[in-house]
């Protein structure tokens, strides 16, 4: 076989097998190494080639900020901020139509800035946010859509495990995607509150809810302003340790990490919420998440390896060229196939498969890599609310615990929401300074 035979054959054998149900990183490994076997005739090449992406991955500095970030969310999750945030931005929408979704939306987008996980949003919400809103009549499919479709902003708004795995990949400062997150972020969060605003008026019967009036008239009263800034205190310092840290470049990523884990700690034990039980727990989890992303990682690379080997990139890149699609017509394919691999596989692996392939193609057309980092993240994100993997809909279902809300329920409530990714996801297309203005 040509090496072009078995790079192609292997990129269909891996999709297959993820599919089939074979743990990630175990296809990408198993593959690439029997690909490499294939390729050069005998086992050294293969082996030599999986040592160098374990040495490499292990000793790359960049790396540090995964375990860092991820403790850190941990512990916030921990200490309880996402019920703070939830209250504060409750108490400030809720004299709007369809307030309690926008607040939930704006819960997250805040909670995504010191967690950057969005299953961890998704769980923390939906046992915050979804209780409070079936409690004010809004419907089964609203309160678990709203969740599901802002939770995703957990992998956009810096800082985000998947714009470090995309950094890793791509080769491209971690800094530099976590300041291009920012406007994309803010602008998904924004389109989300238009939609909910638009769904409120429009099919008020889908959405639900009840009047400021009737809430008043039950006794709910809003947080005072003070009572806000008491609440929203902590998240603020944590927000200004870690990307302030990162955009002022008084720390690296790596340090920003660290500082805000130091910070989310003395949060936790100062609330009483971080016990050495709680504290082992999430140095446990810490080293699990780590774990499974150093795999991933890992067997990326040597896939990577194993593609350069069989030139499959370039060649790829060649013949993209010779179907005149323009680069246009690149990034609709590019979409089209992150959408489609976005039902079957999660956002980490479709990263660490079909970027290596493109790469080559963007830089030929002179495509930034910074800005595809952006549009890679958001298009396999909406993968996530879709069936039949949707991640962030599964975790919701496992974390509400109702019976009487199905998984129907969650992806046909989340639907608006894909659909609201693909348009803002067209628009950072478009326009490609809604990611790099701040960049550059």
């Amino acid at each position: 076989m040509t090496g072009i035979e078995v790079g192609a054959v292997s990129v269909v054998l891996i999709v297959v097998l993820i599919y089939a149900g074979l743990y990630v990183p175990v296809a990408l490994g198993l593959v690439s190494f029997l690909g490499v076997w294939v390729l050069r005739g005998n086992i050294d090449m293969p082996i030599n080639l999986l040592s160098l992406a374990v040495a490499d991955t292990v000793l790359d500095y960049v790396f540090a900020t995964i375990p860092l970030f991820a403790f850190m969310g941990l512990v916030v999750g921990k200490s309880g901020l996402g019920r703070d945030v939830y209250d504060v931005a409750n108490s400030a929408f809720y004299r709007i139509r369809g307030g309690l979704g926008i607040a939930t939306v704006a819960a997250n987008a805040i909670f995504a800035s010191i967690t950057g996980s969005s299953i961890a949003s998704a769980t923390v919400f939906t046992r915050v946010a979804v209780p409070e809103m079936r409690r004010f009549d809004y419907t089964r499919q609203f309160s678990v859509g709203v969740v599901a479709g802002s939770s995703v902003l957990g992998m956009l708004i810096p800082p985000s495990a998947m714009l470090i795995i995309y950094a890793i990949v791509a080769e491209q400062s971690v800094g530099h995607m976590f300041i291009a997150g920012i406007l994309p972020g803010v602008v998904l969060s924004i389109a989300y509150g238009i939609l909910i605003l638009g769904l409120a008026y429009a099919a008020p019967r889908l959405v639900g809810g009840r009047s400021p009036a009737e809430l008043r008239e039950e006794g709910w009263e809003a947080l005072t302003f003070a009572e806000m800034v008491v609440k929203l205190a902590p998240v603020i310092v944590l927000v200004f340790v870690v990307l302030g840290g990162i955009y002022t470049g008084w720390v690296t990523p790596v340090e920003a990490g660290a500082a805000g884990s130091l910070v989310a700690m003395i949060i936790a034990v100062l609330r009483r919420r971080l016990s050495p039980r709680a504290l082992w727990e999430v140095m446990v989890d810490t080293g699990h998440i780590t774990a499974i992303i150093m795999f991933l990682i890992i067997t990326a690379s040597m896939y990577s390896r194993m593609l350069g080997v069989a030139a499959l990139p370039t060649t790829f890149a060649a013949w993209l060229e010779t179907l005149h699609l323009g680069f246009t017509g690149l990034m609709i394919v590019y979409v089209l196939l992150l959408i489609l691999l976005g039902t079957i596989i999660d956002t980490a692996s479709i990263i660490l498969i079909v970027v290596p392939l493109f790469l080559p193609a963007v830089e030929t057309f002179g495509g930034d890599l910074v800005w595809f980092g952006i549009v890679t993240v958001v298009g396999a994100e909406i993968g996530l609310l879709t069936p039949p993997l949707g991640l962030s809909c599964f975790a919701i279902k496992s974390a509400l615990g109702d019976p009487s809300i199905t998984l129907f329920d969650i992806f046909s409530g989340a639907f608006p929401f894909a659909v609201t990714m693909l348009m803002v996801l067209i628009l950072v297309i478009a326009f490609p300074s809604l990611s790099l203005i701040l960049v550059y």
